[in-house]
C-alpha cells in the first residue's frame, strides 16, 4: 500500500469503540456488545431455518428423532416457509418507505413543505408512463405521476411498470419463470398466504416466490422510493463530505438523523440551515448547529447534501455514548429500541416521528406532509435549548473521520464519464467509456458491496478487507448501505484512496477524478445498481448475467437484505454472501439458492464465512465472466 494513503483500521476504530463502551459501563447501561455475550449461543434450530412457529401446535423443531412437525412439514418445506417470509418481510418494509415517498410527491405542492426539486426526472417519468406535460403545471403532472405510483402497490391486474426498464432478455426470463412481480402488495400478501399452516410445502415453489417477491421491492417498492425522492430532494450529484464518529463536534448542537426515510432528515437539514435557527442556538453558547447521519437516513443526506455521517447501524449507540448529541431523531428500519433507555442516560432528546416506528421512552412527534416544517423547527429549537446540559465528565469525542464521495447516482456516475469520453467515443450520457475500460482489461469488473454490520463476526472486517482485495485486483467498487459507511470510515471514498488500487483502476480513478469506491446511496438505493447493471448491458449489448459484475453483501443480518439478495439474483447477478442464510437445515434450500435459481434466472448464491476465500470466489467469478466473454 502507498505510504502516503493509509486507510483507517478496523483496528484503530475498535479503540475508540472500547472506550466508549467504558462510558456506558460507567452509567450502567448494556449496549449491542452485551446483548451478544447473553444471547451467545444462539439457538441451532432457528440458524437453521427448522424451527416453525406459525401455528399453535408448535413450536415445532425438526431433528433426526422428529423429521417431521406435527402438521408434517419436513425440514425443507420449514426452512422454504421461514426463508420465503423473511423476504417478503424485507420486501414489505422497502416498498412501504417507498410507498411514504410517493406519498409525499402527491402532496407536494408550491406553498407547501416538499417540493418538486428535479423537474427533469419527473418529466423523464411522466413521459415513460405516457402521462401528459405539455402545458400542465409541473404538479399537476407531479400529482399524476404520484398517483400512477401509488396505483403499482394494488394493481388489479398486469406487472410493475418499473421492470419495463429491464432488457428484453430479463423481461421474458422473469416472466416465462414466473418470478415478474405483480402489484407490490399482492406479491407480499401472496408470500404470507402460502406460508400460513397448511398450505406450500414444496421448497421450489417456495424460492420462486422469494424471487417474485424480492422482485417486488427491487423493480417495485425500492425503484419507487428512490425515484420519488430523486424528484422530491434532487438526484444526487458528486460531492465531498466527511464520515466517522469524529463529525460530531463539541462546540457545536449536535442532531443526529437515523433511520431510512428522507421525508424527516429533510425537513432537519432545511431548517437547521435557517439563519433564524443558527442564531437561536448560538443565544445557547453553541457555534452553531451540526447536523449529522446515522445509517440510510445518513447515506440520504450525504448523497443529496454533503451532510456528514457519524456511523453505521452498530454505531448508533456509540454515537450517543459521545455525551455531545443534543437530540437523535428516527424515522423507520434499524433502530435500537436501547435507544430510549441510553438516551436517559445523558442529556440526549430521543424523538421518534412515524407510526411504523413507535419505541419507547422517546418523545413521539409523528411527521406529516401538513405539520413536516413544525415538527423539524420545534426538535432543531428543543435541541438547541439542550446544549447547556450536557455532563463533561461523560463526554468523550473519538477524533476519527475521512473525507468522503458521495453522490454517485447512475446520473452522477455518467457525469464524471462525460468528463473523460475518449475521442472515439464522442456520444455523452452513456456508460461506453466504462465499458472501454473493462473490455480492455484496465477494469477487470465490478462489485457491488452491500449490506449491514453484523455483530456475529468481527464487525466490518469482512467488508474492509474485501474491499481492499478488490481495488488491488483492479475491480472497481460500488456500495449502498452501511457497507457504504464502512468503506466511507476507512478512507476508501476518499479520493486519495486511489494509491492503492492496481495500476488499470488508480488510471481510471485519476482520469475520472473519482474515489475507487462510489457510495450510490442507502439500501433501497440499490435499486439504481439495478438499473446501472441493466443500462451498462444494454449500451455494451450484451445480458446481465454475462457482465463482469457480481453483488457481496459480507455482513447481512436483516430481512430486507434477504429481499435485496432475491432481486439481485434474480436480475442475473451473482450474489457472495459472508453470513450463512438460515436455512441450512435443509439441503434441498441450500441447492436451490445456491444452483437451483440459475435455471430461471443465470445467478445465484455463493456463500463462504471465509472473508478471504470469498473474495477468491468473487475475483474468479468475475474472470469466469471475462473469459466467457473473451475479453
Amino acid at each position: 500500500m502507498s505510504e502516503h494513503f493509509v486507510p483507517t483500521s478496523i483496528d484503530q476504530i475498535e479503540v475508540d469503540n472500547a472506550r466508549l463502551y467504558e462510558t456506558a459501563q460507567q452509567v450502567g447501561i448494556d449496549v449491542y456488545q452485551d446483548r451478544v455475550k447473553n444471547q451467545t449461543p444462539h439457538c441451532l434450530f432457528g440458524e437453521k431455518g427448522v424451527c416453525c412457529h406459525i401455528c399453535s401446535m408448535g413450536p415445532c423443531r425438526i431433528t433426526p428423532k422428529a423429521p417431521k412437525g406435527i402438521c408434517g412439514a419436513d425440514a425443507h418445506a420449514i426452512a422454504g416457509r421461514n426463508y420465503l417470509r423473511m423476504a417478503a418481510g424485507g420486501a414489505a418494509t422497502h416498498s412501504d418507505h417507498g410507498r411514504e415517498c410517493v406519498w409525499k410527491l402527491y402532496d407536494s405542492s408550491e406553498d407547501g413543505y416538499y417540493h418538486v426539486t428535479d423537474s427533469k426526472k419527473l418529466l423523464n417519468l411522466a413521459a415513460e408512463w405516457g402521462v401528459e406535460t405539455e402545458g400542465r403545471d409541473i404538479y399537476d403532472v407531479a400529482h399524476e405521476v404520484a398517483e400512477i405510483g401509488l396505483n403499482e402497490y394494488g394493481k388489479i391486474k398486469g406487472y410493475q411498470r418499473w421492470t419495463e426498464r429491464g432488457t428484453e432478455e430479463r423481461i421474458k426470463t422473469w416472466t416465462e419463470n414466473g418470478v415478474r412481480p405483480r402489484a407490490v402488495d399482492r406479491e407480499v400478501v401472496t408470500a404470507m398466504h402460502m406460508t400460513h399452516m397448511g398450505n406450500t410445502a414444496d421448497a421450489e415453489a417456495l424460492v420462486k416466490q422469494a424471487l417474485r417477491t424480492g422482485m417486488a421491492d427491487g423493480w417495485g417498492g425500492s425503484m419507487a422510493g428512490t425515484e420519488m425522492s430523486d424528484i422530491l430532494y434532487g438526484t444526487p450529484m458528486p460531492n465531498e463530505s466527511e464520515s466517522g464518529l469524529g463529525v460530531l463536534e463539541k462546540d457545536y448542537v449536535n442532531v443526529i438523523c437515523h433511520g431510512h426515510d428522507p421525508a424527516v432528515s429533510e425537513m432537519i437539514v432545511r431548517y437547521s440551515e435557517d439563519p433564524e435557527m443558527i442564531k437561536y442556538a448560538r443565544s445557547f453558547g453553541a457555534k452553531g448547529i451540526n447536523v449529522a447521519g446515522l445509517c440510510c437516513t445518513g447515506n440520504e443526506m450525504i448523497m443529496r447534501h454533503g451532510i456528514k455521517v457519524a456511523g453505521n447501524f452498530l454505531q448508533q449507540e456509540n454515537a450517543l455514548l459521545t455525551g455531545v448529541v443534543e437530540a437523535i431523531v428516527v424515522d423507520v428500519q434499524c433502530i435500537f429500541p436501547n435507544i430510549g433507555p441510553l438516551a436517559e442516560c445523558f442529556h440526549t432528546k430521543f424523538y421518534t416521528t412515524s407510526p411504523i416506528a413507535r419505541i419507547p421512552k422517546s418523545e413521539y412527534l409523528e411527521l406529516t406532509s401538513e405539520n413536516a416544517g413544525e415538527v423539524a423547527k420545534k426538535i432543531l429549537m428543543t435541541a438547541c435549548e439542550n446544549f447547556p446540559n450536557r455532563d463533561e465528565s461523560k463526554i468523550f469525542l473519538p477524533e476519527q473521520k475521512r473525507k468522503s464521495w458521495a453522490g454517485y447516482s447512475c446520473e452522477g456516475i455518467k457525469s464524471r464519464l462525460d468528463t473523460v469520453t475518449n475521442s472515439h467515443l464522442d456520444e455523452i450520457d452513456t456508460y461506453k467509456p466504462l465499458i472501454e475500460c473493462v473490455r480492455s482489461g484496465v477494469i477487470r469488473g465490478a462489485v457491488a458491496i452491500v449490506g449491514c454490520n453484523n455483530p456475529k463476526v468481527r464487525p466490518e472486517q469482512s467488508h474492509w478487507e474485501i474491499i481492499r482485495k478488490l481495488l488491488e485486483n483492479d475491480i472497481i467498487v460500488v456500495a449502498t448501505g452501511c457497507a457504504a459507511q464502512v468503506a466511507a470510515k476507512a478512507g476508501f471514498m476518499d479520493k486519495a484512496a486511489k494509491e492503492v488500487c492496481g495500476e488499470g483502476l488508480r488510471r481510471v480513478c485519476t482520469l475520472a477524478d473519482i474515489p475507487p469506491v462510489l457510495h450510490m446511496g442507502s439500501c433501497v438505493d440499490i435499486s439504481r445498481m439495478m438499473l446501472l447493471v441493466t443500462g451498462i448491458a444494454k449500451d455494451w449489448g450484451i445480458e446481465t448475467y454475462e457482465l463482469p459484475v457480481v453483488g457481496c453483501a459480507p455482513e447481512w443480518m436483516s430481512e430486507k437484505a434477504v429481499s435485496i439478495a432475491n432481486y439481485v439474483v434474480a436480475t442475473g447477478i451473482d450474489t457472495y454472501l459472508g453470513i450463512e442464510p438460515q436455512v441450512n437445515g435443509s439441503d434441498q434450500m441450500v441447492e436451490l439458492i445456491t444452483e437451483g435459481t440459475r435455471k430461471w434466472v443465470n445467478a445465484g448464491y455463493i456463500i463462504n464465512t471465509d472473508p478471504d476465500e470469498l473474495v477468491k470466489a468473487m475475483i474468479d467469478g468475475i474472470e469466469a465472466k471475462r473469459a466467457a466473454l473473451g475479453i
